[in-house]
């Protein structure tokens, strides 16, 4: 992916790592289109950063997904990028169906009928355009499991498949999958993690992020270095010593 000359949709993006890479995205050089569900967020964005476009869609309805991608490619027809960045993280006992089964379903229609949902929309599209990239949001949580989020943990597993399966499927096109896998980054994804001292500063991470992208076009799988302990214990060998490590560390392991 080209760090600039791009117009970009970024749903998902009113706080937090979305936000963070939208707003550096566009100091870059690229035309930003912000999406999320609160319309004064969306307010708030386009007064402080009136570069950046908005639009609201709401990425666990299909019906909103469907208006709000026909929305982004009518104001923006030159759209080329998607970064599926919309996600939820939670707690879950499966000791009970109370503790898990409502969250679960939740979770799996925001992280992954979600980015499903947006390419379906945004496809026919991407593919008419003679550079197009799409971005997936996955986890260092895709490769080692934190214990107290199990379904969070299995839907970013999933789309590190998901990403390397379409790649697979569009080789050959002007389309470019690209998977981004966040360690923990100091945001508002849940509660304490923004004061956590196992947290990425979000600055840093959305930093790291861009120079990635600059010096390295043509990755398939942007990592910075906080993540590679989790992506690759399987590869070193030292898998159970980093699970081990990250539910000891993580503030919410004990819970």
């Amino acid at each position: 992916m080209r760090i600039n000359g791009n117009t970009i949709f970024i749903p998902g993006a009113t706080s937090g790592i979305g936000l963070a890479l939208a707003e550096r995205l566009h100091e870059a050089g690229n035309t930003v289109i912000v999406g999320g569900r609160r319309r004064e967020l969306l307010g708030e964005i386009a007064q402080r950063k009136p570069g950046i476009d908005t639009i609201q869609i709401d990425t666990t309805d299909a019906a909103s997904i469907a208006a709000a991608a026909a929305e982004a490619i009518a104001r923006h027809p030159e759209l080329n990028v998607l970064v599926t960045m919309a996600g939820i993280m939670r707690l879950e006992d499966w000791t009970t169906p109370a503790g898990f089964v409502e969250t679960a379903e939740a979770t799996v229609t925001t992280n992954l009928l979600g980015p499903i949902r947006l390419i379906g929309a945004f496809i026919e599209h991407l593919r008419a355009q003679p550079d197009a990239t799409i971005m997936t949001v996955s986890s260092g949580l895709a490769f080692a499991p934190l214990r107290v989020t199990p379904t969070y943990n299995a839907t970013k597993a999933a789309i590190h498949m998901l990403s390397e399966s379409v790649r697979l499927q569009l080789a050959g096109t002007s389309v470019r999958v690209v998977e981004l896998e966040p360690p923990s980054v100091a945001t508002d994804l849940m509660a304490g993690q923004r004061e956590s001292a196992f947290a990425m500063p979000l600055d840093e991470f959305a930093d790291e992020v861009m120079q990635i992208l600059r010096d390295e076009p043509d990755a398939t799988e942007v990592q910075v270095e906080r993540v590679k302990f989790l992506r690759y214990g399987e590869a070193r060998g030292d898998y159970a010593d980093v699970v081990a490590t990250l539910n000891a560390h993580d503030p919410h392991a004990a819970a």
